[in-house]
């Protein structure tokens, strides 16, 4: 048998292994992460076509998102004799396509396009890599040490910029998206701003505050 061979085996091996791995509070992460990747193709769908359908469907998915990314950490706690190796990873991944990137992807849909507007969309999606990336370091060392469970975030969770999203829809069921953006635009310099985009800026900075701790349920 060749080495060619060998090497084939051995990774369809590793591939299947880590398929295998894979427990059912994984499934429900890569739900969520399923959830803000189409509903980011949405958003670019509503742009092309300019289809309510696609914008609405966005809409729904994020919450979806959410649901899952609740869920998998209840079935991990109660499926405690099979750990996964990939959990923490896997949700910090997934919460920064559907919680990050898909809520940035969604304002600017709706007419957040200025050039200031982008800027602040870059650094809100920036924050969430970051507050995402010192969970995962500090996770250890903010675990109680007898029950290992972290007793609060540094920051907010950035799920919470769900509520963003809750902002966005209403404002989309109300016409008021494009030009007709609640607070209007404001000419700074040589680029555009709507006020409305500071929201993100102000969720970003929240999640990347090491003074502002918040209970963890």
């Amino acid at each position: 048998m060749g080495c060619g061979t060998l090497a084939g085996m051995s990774a369809e091996r590793r591939h299947m292994s880590m398929l295998r791995s894979y427990t059912p509070a994984d499934a429900l992460t890569i739900g969520n992460a399923a959830c803000g990747t189409i509903a980011i193709f949405l958003c670019l769908d509503y742009i092309a076509a300019d289809n309510r359908r696609f914008l609405w469907t966005a809409f729904f998915l994020l919450p979806l998102a959410l649901v899952l990314d609740a869920l998998d950490g209840y079935v991990a706690r109660f499926n405690r004799d099979r750990q996964s190796t990939l959990g923490a990873d896997l949700d910090s991944l997934a919460d920064v396509i559907s919680f990050g990137v898909a809520p940035a992807v969604l304002g600017f849909t709706l007419g957040l396009r200025g050039g200031w507007d982008m800027l602040i969309l870059t650094y809100f999606v920036i924050c969430g890599v970051s507050r995402l990336a010192r969970f995962n370091v500090t996770a250890a060392a903010l675990a109680d040490s007898e029950t290992g469970k972290v007793k609060y975030f540094e920051g907010t969770p950035i799920p919470t910029s769900i509520l963003i999203v809750l902002v966005l829809g209403i404002a989309s069921y109300f016409g008021r998206i494009d030009d007709r953006l609640w607070l209007g635009v404001v000419q700074i310099g040589p680029a555009e701003l709507h006020p409305l985009v500071l929201i993100y800026g102000v969720s970003g900075s929240a999640m990347i505050s090491a003074t502002l701790r918040i209970p963890k349920p």
